[in-house]
């Protein structure tokens, strides 16, 4: 018994001498397979007992102050009929999530971690604007940093409503907002701010896309409150994205070739009037510019509540090669000549030949013209007796002459009877009346004719330079209105 005993003894003594030496042995060989990563322990740490239905807040009545910011990467698309603005964007923006915060050195020295963006509370910050889902990439995951700063950066393709002023086109400038606002929360829960200072926002093109038809002046900003319906306020961020149009590309296909017909049709004045070469040249430039209005109808932009201006310049031109023609064809009618012509009025004589000749200056080439100056005047409506009386002096000298020749030599021979030499002689001055008739009527009408070519030569330079100011000073509004909005 006493040694039995004592080896019991014994026996106890080595359990509680060796027992705890292979506690730690066991302890030692499983402690390595429960050691996990630091991310995996901050994630585990950060999102076990995580709620993201729950706005991050540990005081209800503070805010949670969202700051946002934008920077204009391209405009991909204007459209000016159904008053839509195609953007692309980087989006930016940060808040303070209050659950998601950690000790770095209790986590390997980690001061920030990316989680998926379905685990966390993320704002309900929209654009008003919105009008079409864009095909934006889905980025999945946020920055979150140690002192809860959540940071969340997406590209966006905007499609957003905007109202285009069309009328100084091509030379126009757009002014489209982008208004960033919480759908549901109030001011009391979401406050927006701005990221950057509003000077490096405006002029911040490092990463604007600059070679399409559009180009980004500034971006603005504004802070505003608004509440709907006498309700709580909302909170907003606008972002004013003004830009301009290029107008190169529709000065050289649009406005050059408008400008070169109406050149033509002004050098179309210097034909002759009275051909018929310039009116087939105006029907030709005319029906030259339906066609060329036909072609750009379609790269003109179109909405329902205005024109563009260069519109209205098209439609004045073809106005204006209406008028060109009309003027054409009076001038032409008016000189054209014609056997029952009357002759020119006094009064228009007066008015035209004295009063708008010497306007003009062109008083030499209309009234002193030598041919008519040494022109003898004929009466008009010669009277048959004195032609005839006239034509029988001149005849009777000449038979006169005649029958003496004839009567020298034959002494003898009888003379004819009279009476049949009266007869000769009458047919003869008949004859030769109806020809000095016939001459005085074609120098007549060749006088009238003379006449009203120079009518129609005074009012057709008269009529050309009252066109070309008018062209002129149409032009000249244009282009200064033209250039006033380009170098705005």
């Amino acid at each position: 018994m006493p040694l039995s005993l004592r080896q019991v003894l014994l026996a106890l003594l080595l359990l509680i001498v060796l027992g705890p030496s292979e506690a730690r042995k066991k302890q030692g060989t499983k402690a390595p397979n429960n050691t996990k990563p630091a991310l995996l322990q901050l994630s585990d740490y950060l999102l076990t007992h995580y709620k993201k239905s729950v706005r991050p807040v540990r005081d209800w009545r503070k805010p949670t102050t969202v700051s946002i910011d934008v920077m204009i990467y391209a405009i991909l698309n204007v459209d000016e009929k159904n008053q839509v603005l195609t953007t692309y964007i980087w989006y930016r923006q940060y808040w303070i999530d209050e659950f998601l915060k950690w000790n770095p050195e209790d986590f390997d020295n980690i001061t920030q971690l990316s989680i998926p963006t379905d685990y966390i509370w993320v704002p309900d910050i929209l654009i008003n604007e919105f009008v079409d889902v864009g095909k934006s990439p889905n980025i999945p995951y946020v920055y979150v940093r140690h002192q809860g700063e959540v940071q969340n950066y997406k590209p966006i393709q905007v499609v957003t409503a905007c109202s285009l002023d069309i009328y100084n086109f091509p030379f126009d400038v757009q002014n489209c907002s982008l208004t960033f606002t919480s759908w549901l929360h109030t001011i009391r829960d979401i406050n927006i701010s701005l990221w950057r200072l509003p000077e490096k926002v405006k002029l911040d093109k490092s990463v604007f896309m600059n070679q399409g038809e559009w180009e980004l002046l500034y971006v603005l900003t504004q802070f505003r409150e608004f509440s709907v319906e006498s309700s709580d306020s909302y909170a907003e961020m606008k972002f004013y994205v003004v830009i301009r149009r290029r107008p190169l590309f529709y000065t050289v296909s649009l406005l050059l070739p408008s400008i070169f017909l109406m050149v033509m049709d002004i050098v179309g004045f210097y034909l002759p009037p009275d051909s018929g070469e310039r009116v087939s040249f105006k029907i030709t430039l005319l029906l030259g510019y339906s066609v060329f209005l036909i072609i750009v109808s379609d790269t003109l932009p179109a909405t329902a509540i205005g024109t563009p201006l260069i519109g209205v310049y098209f439609v004045v031109c073809m106005a204006l090669l209406v008028i060109s023609l009309t003027e054409t064809i009076l001038i032409v009618r008016l000189v054209h000549r014609q056997e029952l012509q009357s002759p020119v009025p006094a009064w228009l004589r007066h008015l035209v030949l004295d009063r708008a000749a010497v306007l003009l200056c062109l008083q030499d080439q209309s009234y002193h013209n030598p041919s008519t100056l040494q022109r003898p005047t004929i009466p008009s409506h010669p009277t048959e007796n004195d032609s005839c009386s006239a034509t029988i002096n001149h005849c009777s000298r000449l038979g006169g002459l005649q029958d003496l020749k004839k009567t020298t030599p034959e002494v003898g021979n009888p003379s004819p009877p009279f009476q049949e030499n009266s007869l000769v002689v009458h047919g003869l001055l008949q004859e030769l009346a109806t020809i000095r008739h016939f001459l005085e009527k074609q120098d007549e009408c060749r006088d009238i004719a003379r006449d009203w070519l120079r009518v129609g030569s005074v009012l057709d330079v008269l009529l050309f330079r009252i066109y070309l100011l008018a062209v002129l000073a149409y032009s000249i509004t244009l282009g200064t209105l033209w250039s006033i909005w380009q170098y705005a």
